[in-house]
């Protein structure tokens, strides 16, 4: 069963930096794909950047496209999401999940696994 601890959370101002972790367990031999996930009050949960299971792919969307880096330390079971230029809209509670593969792409559709607790990212104006 594979289980995931975010950290890394807190409130920064525009333009700030944040670096988020992700530890990934209970996935034997096999690293999954990872992607990270974002939920603002009241929205819906949204995809932000993936990355495939070898790490040489990586995927993110528009909005955090240049400002966000994700990488990962087999060694450490763990993914990063660098956060660069944080805007307010950037708020939000961040989640990582295992996701699925697509022709060579890493995609944003969570395996069946349990979603982490979540850190929580503020950005004030």
């Amino acid at each position: 069963q594979l289980q995931f601890v975010e950290s890394g959370g807190n409130t920064v101002e525009t333009g700030g930096s944040l670096r988020l972790s992700c530890v990934v367990s209970g996935h034997g031999l096999n690293f999954p794909p990872i992607g990270w996930f974002r939920q603002a009050p009241g929205k819906a949960r949204e995809g932000v950047s993936c990355i495939k299971s070898s790490g040489s792919g990586t995927h993110y969307v528009g909005p955090v496209k240049g400002r966000f880096t994700i990488s990962k330390d087999n060694a450490k079971n763990t993914v990063y999401l660098q956060m660069n230029e944080l805007k307010p809209e950037d708020t939000g509670v961040y989640y990582c999940a295992a996701v699925t593969e697509s022709h060579g792409l890493c995609t944003y559709y969570p395996q069946k696994s349990a979603w982490g607790q979540g850190t929580q990212v503020t950005v004030s104006s």
